[in-house]
């Protein structure tokens, strides 16, 4: 028998099924072992020495791997195929050593680019051993993640309280994220113009050209900067006569993208499916481990974790037979295409993620799929056929345009598609603005024709601000400078967002006050680890580890003798000197000029105090340096209409329909908004809570109305004829329909979500339900007396009558398939009335207390039992003053380690 050890049960079902008898595939549901929480995990001056510990759940998972390993001919460690899975190997192997189970037992790595049975069935054929470089490059990262973890947060703990923590990737994305903010509140909007005229050609087609000379000099962007200018050339276009100075037609050709990597495949779900980062890697985690088609398992993509952007020779020969038999000829290149990654570490780069079978076409699939998993699937699918299809053919066409009494120049340009190609398949979604501004077709004219003027237009602009990122522009922004890896993106954007350092406002990351304060500081006293540069290069020589040409504690070394020397001397620091620097460094942020030439830091409650940051045991706020004399405190931020409280108080504007102020208010569990105040005693104004991840500093008027709108009505359910509504709650955003429950993704998702895709979210719910409860036995039919159905269910500890929300256990001696409707009416009857019985019990509580006296006076031995237990309360009082006393000394040292 030989043991195959993959990560997840998914995949070892469907694996077990490939490989057949003689192989038992066994799941380590991913890591097994991690480095403990806590100091002293990594040892720098021990040579890095790292202390892994396994968690209850996987220890359980490896003693049953090591039993089954025990006697067994081979051991194959089939992971996935990149650096975490040959860490997952490793530590496997790692703790079956330490547990002597692998004598006389061969151990051979395998891998699967894709979970399909001739893929496993050929890597089985290929076996080798662990990759050390691999293996070392993800010793050296996790040895960082932790030093940097577990050095630096400390000194956030200390120098500003109510800082989470900080960490190798996650600091310089969240860095990113506040740069471009600044930029944002720096900009300032430029006015410019631009001068458009239509033409009328002798054939009476009309078309548009836009100046771009004036008086024998190149207009550039802002070389018409207000409505006099504008206005001036516009009279002497009008008082000219045009005609064409040339034309010129020239083909081109726009050639198709490659298949996606990782990157590319959640920056184009997240602007086409509006999926997250981690939702994107979710779903094609399930793709890539298999679903049920015709009664056989198969995955249905390759791998998801990949930077490299090559195919098989294989699937480039099946993917020009589907565009043949799909398309037709026209749309086949005479050559296929190939692509070549452009990552920096060859051995990380696999094959691009695309189908397993590309003749398996969307519609083909989508029965076996849920509507998320579909438009994946059609989403790689589609990009990895258009990848090898023909190139787009078209013609552009420039008119040049000039004045003949004045030096006036006018450009016409257009462009024309005259085979559509890959474009009749798939269009990136970057690409729409870059087809639609290419003005269409021009009418023909000639050289020297002469050209009516039908009419001028002056168009007044203004320069916008960078945009926010988006979660796809920002892992496109973080490749591009290289930081971090494929396999990292989701989980560090997810980090930054369960860290409340940003929150999400339509699809874009706005930094937070606490996500600003922490790369402030970061940046003024740890600059070199969150410089873009430094970061990059430190990623590149973590590649250079696992090609083999580091040594992994080398890096370690000189990362560790640098950053020691930083941390050390910003434990030197006293807080106000780290207050006063962040005064200086976020003061437009934090302390706005209000425009009427007042000194924006003074305080506004007394006549003298200025306004600096604070930190207390919450975070960071706004205070007055005359404090305890003055009480004057603020969130970070000022409200939107400008006004300061001392509770933070604010009123956003008023409410349309009540007429009253719609408010944001702090209360005892935080932050929320009321409509208005009580008028009378009792009465309760209506309150919304405020959504999770969601500064209450940044609430608009328009989203608190919105707020307090919920719930909101979604539609009618086709079936039950029911309300399904959408509101927030404690645990975040939900659908309710006649009482069940389902959750959302994301807050906007309240807001957006239609009946379609609300009755597959309760449909989902449902399902995971019925899954939860065991297989059904036996439907008994409907209930004689209220017609709700009655299954016999299997469960855990036996079969049981399930009928609505009441469920009652079958004698042992029940034949399931022998019992009649009117024994299980009976015996749900009996299970109704006991618990009708209990609620009335509770009232009497001299009843319950006289009975066990009446045992304990029957039975000796459980005479004893009552003594001990009315000992045990006067130990226990009498040993409550000193209980006190740990907790007491306990304070001073939990406050040190926060410290």
């Amino acid at each position: 028998m030989d043991v195959v050890i993959v990560e997840s049960p998914a995949k070892a079902k469907t694996i077990n099924k490939y490989l057949g008898k003689g192989f038992k595939v066994l799941a380590s549901y991913g890591h097994v072992r991690d480095l403990p929480s806590k100091d002293g995990s990594v040892l720098p001056d021990d040579d890095f020495a790292m202390a892994w510990d396994v968690d209850p759940k996987s220890q359980k998972r490896l003693n049953d791997i090591a039993a089954a390993v025990k006697g067994a001919d081979k051991l194959i460690l089939a992971t996935d195929p990149d650096r975490e899975g040959e860490a997952i190997s490793w530590h496997v192997l790692e703790v079956l050593n330490k547990k002597k189970v692998l004598q006389g037992v061969d151990v051979e790595r395998v891998v699967f680019n894709a979970i399909t049975k001739n893929s496993v069935l050929e890597a089985m054929k290929h076996p080798r051993g662990l990759d050390k470089e691999l293996i070392d490059a993800y010793l050296a990262r996790r040895a960082l993640d932790y030093l940097v973890g577990f050095t630096l947060s400390p000194v956030l703990w200390r120098k500003l309280p109510g800082a989470r923590s900080a960490g190798r990737v996650q600091s310089v994305a969240l860095r990113l994220i506040c740069d471009r903010e600044l930029e944002i509140e720096a900009f300032r909007a430029q006015e410019y113009w631009t001068i458009e005229t239509d033409f009328q050609t002798g054939s009476g087609s009309p078309f548009t050209a836009r100046i771009v000379n004036l008086d024998g000099k190149k207009l550039e962007k802002f070389d018409i900067p207000n409505k006099e200018t504008a206005d001036d050339i516009v009279k002497r276009i009008r008082s000219s006569r045009f005609t064409v100075k040339s034309v010129e037609s020239k083909p081109a050709k726009r050639n198709p993208y490659p298949p996606f990597t990782t990157s590319t495949l959640q920056q184009e779900a997240s602007r086409k499916l509006g999926f997250s980062a981690s939702r994107t890697m979710q779903i094609a985690q399930r793709l890539y481990e298999g679903v049920e088609i015709d009664g056989e398992t198969a995955g249905l993509i390759t791998y998801m974790r990949t930077d490299g952007v090559q195919i098989a020779d294989e699937a480039i020969a099946q993917a020009r037979t589907v565009i043949n038999n799909e398309f037709g000829e026209a749309y086949l290149p005479s050559t296929a295409r190939i692509y070549k990654t452009k990552a920096k570490n060859a051995q990380e780069a696999h094959e691009a993620i695309r189908p397993t079978d590309l003749s398996r076409l969307p519609k083909h699939v989508a029965r076996a799929l849920d509507e998320d998993q579909r438009r994946l699937y059609e989403l790689v699918w589609n990009r990895t056929i258009a990848s090898q299809m023909e190139s787009v053919q078209l013609e552009r066409t420039t008119i040049e345009i000039e004045a003949e009494e004045q030096q006036i120049g006018l450009r016409a340009t257009g462009s024309v598609i005259t085979f559509d190609g890959f474009l009749r398949l798939y269009q990136e979604s970057r690409d729409e603005a870059e087809d639609g501004e290419d003005g269409g077709r021009l009418p023909k004219v000639s050289r020297g024709d002469k050209l009516g003027l039908k009419d001028v237009r002056p168009d007044q602009h203004f320069t916008e601000p960078p945009p926010r990122f988006t979660e796809a522009s920002l892992v496109k922004r973080m490749e591009e400078l290289g930081i971090g890896r494929p396999s990292t993106y989701a989980s560090t954007l997810q980090t930054l967002r369960d860290r409340t350092y940003v929150h999400m406002d339509k699809g874009r990351f706005v930094p937070d006050d606490k996500g600003r304060l922490v790369t402030a500081f970061l940046e003024n006293f740890f600059n070199r680890y969150v410089e873009y540069d430094f970061t990059a290069d430190l990623e590149e020589k973590l590649d250079k580890v696992s090609a083999g040409e580091m040594n992994w504690k080398d890096v370690l070394r000189d990362f560790w003798k640098d950053f020691t020397a930083a941390v050390g001397e910003a434990m030197e620091l006293r807080i106000t000197e780290v207050l006063d620097r962040l005064n200086d460094v976020l003061g437009p942020h934090v302390f706005p000029d209000k425009g009427d030439g007042t000194d924006p830091r003074k305080c506004p409650s007394c006549a003298d105090g200025r306004l600096s940051l604070k930190v207390g045991k919450f975070g960071a706020f706004v205070g007055c340096s005359n404090y305890p004399e003055c009480r004057f405190t603020r969130q970070l931020t000022v409200g939107a209409d400008g006004e300061e409280g001392a509770t933070g108080d604010r009123n956003l504007g008023v409410d349309p329909e009540s007429g009253k102020p719609v408010l944001v208010k702090s209360g005892r569990f935080g932050p929320y908004i009321q409509l208005g105040e009580a008028e009378e005693e009792g009465e309760k104004p209506k309150r919304a809570g405020i959504p999770r991840g969601t500064s209450a500093a940044n609430i608009t008027f328009e989203r608190a109305v919105e707020l307090l709108s919920l719930p909101r009505e979604v539609g009618i359910h086709p079936e039950t004829g029911l309300p399904i509504t959408a509101g927030l709650g404690r645990f975040g955003p939900f659908i309710l329909h006649d009482g069940v429950y389902a959750n959302l993704k994301e807050p906007e998702e309240v807001f957006t979500i239609g009946i379609n895709r609300a009755v597959d979210l309760l449909a989902e719910k449902a399902a995971k339900a019925k899954e939860r409860a065991g297989k059904a036995l036996r439907d008994m039919g409907a209930h004689p007396q209220d017609g709700k159905p009655i299954l016999i269910m299997e469960g855990k500890y036996g079969p049981y009558v399930k009928h609505g929300r009441t469920n009652a256990t079958l004698p042992k001696e029940a034949n399931v398939q022998a019992m009649t409707m009117e024994e299980i009416v009976a015996l749900l009857a009996e299970k109704s009335g006991k618990g009708a019985k209990k609620a009335p019990a509770k009232k009497a509580k001299a009843e319950p207390a006289e009975k066990p006296a009446k045992k304990a006076a029957a039975k000796k031995p459980a005479a004893k039992k009552p003594a001990a237990k009315k000992a045990a309360p006067k130990k226990t009082a009498a040993k409550k003053p000193a209980a006190k006393k740990p907790a007491a000394k306990a304070k001073p040292r939990a406050a040190k380690q926060a410290d």
